[in-house]
Formats: C-alpha cells, structure tokens, sequence
C-alpha cells in the first residue's frame, strides 16, 4: 500500500510539475511577446507622426521620402490606408500579399493584423478645423515574435513529450521492479524451503538404514516440518506492520545455529560453524523476521563454500552497538555485485 502512494505521489509530483512548468513558460513569452508589440505599437506611433507632420507640405516628397527611407526600415509588417482602408501603401508583407495584384489576400492579411494589433491613425492637427484623421497604419507583428510564438508552442509539445516519457519510464521502471521483487520471492521461497525439505529426504534416507531409531529422529523431523509451517506463516506476514517485542537475541541465534548444523549433511557441506555468541544479549524485535535474516545469512555462507574445510563464524557482540557477525572461508561476492547486495532479485 506505502508502495502504492509513493508511486501515485511521484506521478502527480511529474503530472503537476510539468503543468507549472508550462503554465510559467508561456506567461513568460506572453509577457516578453507583449512587451514586443509595445515597442512595436511606440514605433508606429512615431512614425504616424512624422507622417502627420510632412502632410502639412504641399509637396509630396517629404512624404514619399518618409516611407521610403524609414518607414520601409522597419522589421515588421505595416500598411498605410485612407479613411475608407483603402490601401496605398505597404512594406514587409509576406509572398503571398506583397505582389502589386494581390488586393484581396492583402486586405485579408490587414484584417488578420488588426486582430492582433489596433491600426494607429494618421491624425492632421489644424488650428481652425482641429484633428483631422486621414488615414491609418495597421502593423502586425515582427518575424521574431512570430518565431518566438512558434517557439513557445514547440517547447509546450517538448514539456508533454517529456512528461509522457517520463511516465513511461517511471512506469518500465516500476514493472521492473515488481518482476525483480517476484523472481526474489521466487528464489527466497526456494532458498526458505530448501532446507527442512532436505532434511527431510535425508531423515526418511536414515531412517530406511535405520528403522530402530525412529523415536530419535521424530523430534527432527518435527522441528523441520515446524519449520515449514513456520515459513508459511512468514511468507503469509509479509506486507503486514511487524510486530516487536523484547526477546532474547542470544538464544535465538543458538537456537538456528543448532538446526542449521543438525542438518549440514543433508545440504552436501562439510561446514564447520563455529558460535562465538555473548550470552543474554537482549533486543526490541520481531524474532521471527530476525531469525529468518540470520538464518538466511548463514545459509548463503555456507552455500559460497566450496572447499573441504569450509568454516562459518558467527559472532554477537554487545558494546555501545550490538554487531552480528558472519564471516566464511568461501569465494566471497564478485566486486562487480556488490551493488546489487540490496537490490530485490
């Protein structure tokens, strides 16, 4: 169940991180597109006064000039239109407008800028007869805020790959590990098992060459099939909250090693496992769960010796800490291993 919110939080953690993420970023270009057309719409206001200001001339080259030498310098799309938005003039319109015979897609063009941006009068100040509009610039807006638009919709398609790739690989991730977790049960309930079984074939071997000691071998052969009800009870624990108790560690340590060495024949091992044990030394624990670590321990120690004289030390020590110690003669674990020491399966 923790398992099972933790892995909710990570992918609403992902989900919701990567909608502040968008969210942020086009604020972001909203702010610095507007900003843009700000600078944009000053410009035009100033070249609509500098228009104004020539049309006070009876001459019409100062006007031409205008439009020629700096209104034609501009970066972004403009047109210049009478009172009726009639259209006189142009600059920096794309292909498909820009031709002399393109009327109709140049006006389409013109609508679809005031859209976006508000067509700036040409206002003439007289003194007697006051403002007088005659004309307007409609301007759209520059090719780099055009890119910086299409920019902002392909890091938003960017952020969602990202986000989808990222639930999938949390995902593959996840399986993965639910099929590790899997193989390691399989291979612990193998491991688990193991053991009592052999002893047990081993016993019904003896007893076949043996018949008349019987009444010997029952209690060993009961303390193995307890211990497969007992590993079936462990098995049917997992996942539950565990529960702890004082219990004497020292005994319980003997109490394994005493099992584990009854039955070494049956493993194929000529293991010597020697106890060094402090006695009562007392801990907070679940017995059942430790007992099954210790044991499983020592098994892989024994399991790595593959020598005659095989040797297992097992030590509990009590200082300021208490130390379990098993050390074995055997091939030890490979160094490239040892970061899987952890790790389920």
């Amino acid at each position: 169940m923790r398992f099972f919110k933790y892995v909710v939080n990570i992918k609403a953690s992902l989900f919701i991180f990567g909608i502040i993420l968008i969210i942020l970023f086009l604020s972001y270009t909203r702010i610095l597109i507007n900003e843009l057309r700000d600078d944009n719409k000053e410009i035009v206001r100033l070249y609509a006064g500098m228009i104004a200001d020539v049309v006070k001339d009876d001459s019409d080259v100062n006007l031409d000039f205008v439009f020629e030498n700096i209104i034609k310098k501009v970066k972004f799309p403009i047109i210049q239109t009478d009172n009726d938005k009639k259209i006189q003039m142009w600059k920096n319109l794309p292909q498909f407008a820009s031709d002399i015979d393109k009327d109709e897609q140049r006006l389409k063009f013109m609508q679809m800028m005031d859209k976006v941006n508000e067509p700036i009068p040409l206002i003439y100040r007289d003194k007697i007869l006051g403002d007088i509009i005659f004309g307007f610039l409609h301007y759209g807006d520059s090719l780099f805020v055009q890119k910086l638009q299409n920019w902002t919709y392909v890091v938003v398609i960017v952020i969602i790959l990202f986000i989808f790739v990222g639930f999938l690989g949390f995902s593959f991730i996840r399986n993965n590990e639910k099929n590790s977790i899997w193989i390691g049960m399989a291979r612990e309930t193998a491991h688990q098992l193991g053991t009592p079984l052999s002893a047990l074939i081993g016993w019904k071997e003896w007893l076949m060459e043996h018949p008349e000691k019987v009444r010997e071998i029952l209690p060993e052969m009961e303390s193995d099939l307890d211990r497969l009800s007992q590993i079936g009870r462990r098995f049917s624990n997992m996942g539950s909250t565990p529960e702890f108790k004082m219990l004497n560690l020292s005994n319980r340590m003997i109490s394994v090693i005493k099992y584990l060495k009854k039955r070494l024949p049956t493993l194929g091992k000529k293991v010597n496992l020697k106890n060094n044990i402090d006695p009562d030394i007392n801990i907070k624990a679940n017995g059942s769960l430790l007992a099954w670590s210790i044991e499983n321990i020592i098994r892989n120690s024994i399991d790595a010796i593959n020598q005659e004289n095989g040797e297992v030390k097992i030590s509990l020590k009590k200082d300021q800490k208490i130390i379990i110690r098993v050390e074995d003669n055997g091939y030890g674990i490979p160094k490239k291993d040892w970061r899987n020491i952890f790790r389920p399966g």
